[in-house]
């Protein structure tokens, strides 16, 4: 019987390398695992192709309306190099750790929050590392975090699709991927970026959720595009994806991120993606 032949390798080629296995039509699993301490059902990441769309802002409250439902919930911030989840949920202490792993920290309605600032000495101290570096801190806040028993955790992406993305999607389970955009004409090159790094990686893409859709004249009631008209539902159509929620630049939200109070915060705007998730 001829040789099964596995990328021009036969099996007798392939009994004593050190690939063996790896190197046929089967990717190779890359996937980290968790720390031991941790339980988690399903892993989420936000995603967006440009920074300033608000992205946090959708993870957080992602995170916060899961939390409303009676869900365990974690939020890894990913945004190394722009961490902002730790204080819009007001926590400004550092994380412990023991001989098993790193704590992450606790908000007042009990999500559990892992960020680079929680390390730092000083909040406010840049990070000035190099793109390799940064994929390994977010390695660590999977294998090194004792999360617990998590029904989701959030991830909370920097913009782009360079080192740190990569790194989340091959060394992380990601059972699904969130794009946040905003209505400019950009909108559906920069979407259809992060839609092919996901595809790519064979992650779904649950939808999109638009940000800074509109703003409510605090008069008349009006909607009035700020940013241009929105563009998303014929981007969502060519990728075949749903559109998530349309978020209006609401003043609440601002304020409760200012206050560091978005423990109390109930986004409505985005039930249509809670329900997806």
């Amino acid at each position: 019987m001829a040789e099964e032949q596995q990328n021009g390798c036969t099996s007798s080629d392939c009994a004593g390398c050190a690939h063996a296995g790896s190197c046929g039509s089967k990717p190779q699993d890359l996937r980290e695992p968790a720390n031991p301490f941790s339980k988690i059902k399903k892993v989420i990441a936000v995603v967006s192709g440009k920074g300033g769309v608000g992205k946090s802002m959708v993870t957080a409250s992602l995170a916060r309306m899961m939390r409303e439902q009676g869900f365990s919930v974690g939020i890894l911030d990913a945004d190394v190099t722009g961490p902002s989840i730790p204080k819009m949920f007001g926590i400004h202490e550092k994380a412990q750790g023991d001989e098993s792993g790193i704590f992450p920290c606790e908000a007042k309605d009990g999500t559990k929050i892992m960020s680079v600032n929680l390390l730092l000495e000083n909040e406010s101290d840049p990070v000035i590392w190099r793109g390799p570096v940064i994929a390994g801190v977010v390695t660590q806040f999977w294998t090194d975090v004792m999360w617990g028993e998590l029904d989701y955790l959030f991830v909370d992406m920097p913009p782009g699709t360079g080192d740190v993305p990569l790194t989340v999607f091959q060394s992380l389970p990601v059972d699904g991927v969130v794009i946040v955009t905003s209505p400019q004409d950009l909108v559906r090159m920069i979407v259809k970026k992060a839609y092919n790094m996901a595809k790519a990686m064979n992650i779904p893409v649950l939808g999109i959720v638009e940000n800074y859709s509109y703003l409510v004249c605090p008069d008349c009631g009006k909607k009035i595009a700020v940013f241009g008209e929105s563009h998303i539902a014929q981007v969502a159509e060519e990728l075949e994806i749903p559109v998530l929620g349309k978020m209006p630049v609401d003043a609440a939200l601002a304020e409760a991120v200012e206050q560091e109070r978005f423990h109390e915060v109930s986004n409505e705007y985005l039930s249509a993606a809670v329900n997806k998730i």
